[in-house]
């Protein structure tokens, strides 16, 4: 049902989902649809950040402008938005298990970017030591295995704009809202933003019928999402430092 990913031919098949060590790193896993065929991709690694805070982290896939790390240039992965959902929240009620770490979505970015069917990233981050740790990768899997093995709750889905690669009013829904959420689209990526992309994204977000829009973490680019979207039928909601509104 669900392919996890992390390094090559190694695998095993269960019941619900097999695993898969693949040999190449898995941001440029644009290949695996050819050799695996599956209802989905959830990809297992690790995070890694300059700041260094620890945190246990998970996003979907895709590049708004070159491809640096993986994928193709302005290529966006189709989102897994209830599966995110549902692990965040189990994630989030095991907390106190994981005292240490932030629990966070990343905004969209890095591939793989071409597959054509939904794709999720789960990392733990965020040194060696973290990565090395077995108890706490073991903790973290059984929540995915719980996961991945049952059918996740059907929620309302959103295309998210604006704030930073750490979306906190975007993850605080997540967690404690009523939205799943698809492509999310930082405020630094919003330069990238024209009508050719923005309709590659609604292509790869056909269960979205929401656009949430960070209203003082736009920039520049206010005007010009809020246009974008008025050609469509998403229904916007502004999430503002009081909440949300529409």
């Amino acid at each position: 049902m669900y392919k996890i990913c992390k390094n090559k031919k190694t695998s095993i098949d269960g019941k619900n989902f097999d695993l898969v060590v693949i040999s190449t790193p898995a941001i440029s896993a644009d290949w695996i649809e050819e050799k695996y065929q599956y209802d989905s991709y959830v990809f297992l690694s690790k995070h890694a950040s300059e700041s260094g805070t620890l945190a246990l982290t998970c996003h979907s896939t895709g590049n708004f402008s070159e491809a640096q790390f993986g994928g193709f240039p302005r290529q966006i992965a189709i989102p897994h938005p209830h599966l995110q959902k549902s692990y965040m929240k189990h994630l989030w009620t095991k907390r106190n298990n994981f005292s240490k770490f932030e629990i966070t979505i990343e905004a969209t970015h890095h591939g793989p970017t071409a597959l054509n069917k939904p794709t999720l990233f789960i990392e733990i981050g965020t040194t060696q030591k973290e990565w090395n740790d077995k108890k706490l990768c073991e903790n973290v899997a059984k929540i995915i295995v719980e996961e991945v093995c049952k059918e996740p709750e059907k929620h309302k889905v959103a295309i998210c704009f604006g704030g930073t690669h750490y979306p906190k009013k975007f993850n605080k829904e997540l967690i404690e809202g009523e939205f799943a959420l698809g492509t999310v689209i930082p405020k630094h990526a919003l330069d990238n933003l024209d009508g050719a992309l923005f309709s590659h994204i609604l292509d790869r977000n056909k269960e979205a019928k929401y656009a949430l829009v960070d209203w003082r973490g736009l920039g520049k680019n206010k005007q010009k999402v809020i246009n974008l979207i008025q050609t469509t039928n998403l229904e916007m909601i502004k999430f503002e430092s009081r909440g949300k509104s529409l």
